[in-house]
């Protein structure tokens, strides 16, 4: 005699159907989100008028020193783009990738503290290179500020630059021999400033290299900031610190320049990376 089985077929069935159900909706999002960041929504902003504010990413993390990224997000927010400045980084709300990068019109590279070195920093952002390269290659801006313009090179670096970059304190008859915060005197469009400056490099270019806007260089007449075209965008770089304020400079008992602090400058190195482009 025929046994009449404990459950249906019409059971198993439905189970079947279920489990396979849940699977998917477990696999499938892990696909569509890979690669992204989907921690927090792509910002945006709007100006009174209604009109939509540029994002500008700045960098934070191991990479930069402390303080330093609020020192770029600060000048970058007081500039008569209005940016709407959003950090990112691994400790951050926000990470690079593609999508994030394709709505910000500029990405700022800060400082690092006196105890990571280019090869450590690159070690830290090589994983973003290729996605920063590609940002600026397609229109993007970048902004380096002292260790952000060594990773602007090339040994190692992102390779935005038609050259590379070398310390300065190790150049033919430079001003500054130390590692330590410091300050130095740089011509900023052949006028004479007094920055704060940690161990910034100078810059070479090439000689076949077009549309090179120089914008200061050292007492030694080595190149101290530039703006340069990369695919179809700019790269603005900067050794010694435009953005420092006051703090910085009672922070290592350095006498705040005669002339004043240096945001000017700053917002003169923006000023050329964004109308150049």
């Amino acid at each position: 005699m025929n046994r009449r089985p404990y459950f249906s077929r019409t059971f198993w069935l439905i189970l079947g159907v279920s489990l396979l159900a849940l699977v998917l909706m477990l696999i499938i999002p892990l696909f569509l989100g890979r690669g992204e960041d989907s921690s927090e929504p792509i910002p945006s902003a709007k100006n009174p008028d209604g009109t939509s504010r540029p994002l500008a990413l700045v960098y934070r993390g191991p990479a930069a020193c402390s303080d330093c990224a609020e020192a770029v997000a600060a000048l970058l927010q007081s500039s008569q783009w209005h940016f709407e400045v959003r950090y990112v980084g691994p400790g951050e709300k926000l990470h690079l990738s593609a999508a994030l990068l394709k709505a910000a019109t500029l990405y700022a590279q800060p400082g690092s503290d006196e105890d990571t070195d280019l090869r450590a920093a690159y070690r830290l952002m090589r994983s973003d290179a290729p996605l920063i390269r590609d940002f600026v290659k397609s229109g993007g801006h970048y902004l380096g500020f002292c260790m952000g313009g060594y990773l602007a090179g090339a040994t190692p670096g992102f390779q935005l630059l038609p050259g590379d970059t070398k310390q300065f304190i190790k150049s033919p008859q430079a001003s500054v021999r130390t590692t330590a915060d410091t300050t130095v005197q740089v011509y900023w469009r052949d006028q004479l400033r007094t920055m704060h400056f940690q161990d910034a490099p100078y810059f070479m270019v090439n000689p076949d290299a077009l549309n090179v806007t120089v914008l200061a260089r050292y007492t030694n007449d080595t190149i101290a900031a530039l703006v340069t075209p990369y695919g179809q965008g700019r790269v603005g770089v900067v050794g010694p610190h435009v953005e420092a304020t006051a703090d910085w400079y009672r922070a290592y008992n350095l006498p705040a320049p005669q002339q004043g602090l240096t945001l000017d400058l700053g917002q003169d190195l923006v000023n050329t990376v964004m109308k150049a482009g």
